[in-house]
């Protein structure tokens, strides 16, 4: 018989710390929720079809009003 070590189990995982498996959990469950969303808006889509231009808000204004809520998240620099 060898005396050399038996090899490694490649396959064993490591655990997470308590709170980085709730951080984790949080994450998937605002991914999954996010997805859930954008599934319904495409069924609706395919169910209906595109709204008008008329009834969309337009990307600039989707962009600014995104960019002022990251603005208002990011403390200022002095």
């Amino acid at each position: 018989m060898s005396e050399q070590p038996a090899p490694a189990d490649t396959t064993a995982r490591q655990r997470l710390e308590p709170d980085t498996a709730d951080e984790l959990r949080a994450y998937a469950a605002r991914t999954r929720e996010s997805a859930d969303q954008l599934a319904a808006v495409l069924e609706d889509i395919a169910t209906n079809g595109l709204p008008s231009a008329e009834d969309c808000t337009p990307w600039e204004e989707l962009r600014e009003t995104h960019l002022a809520r990251l603005t208002a998240q990011r403390p200022a620099v002095a």
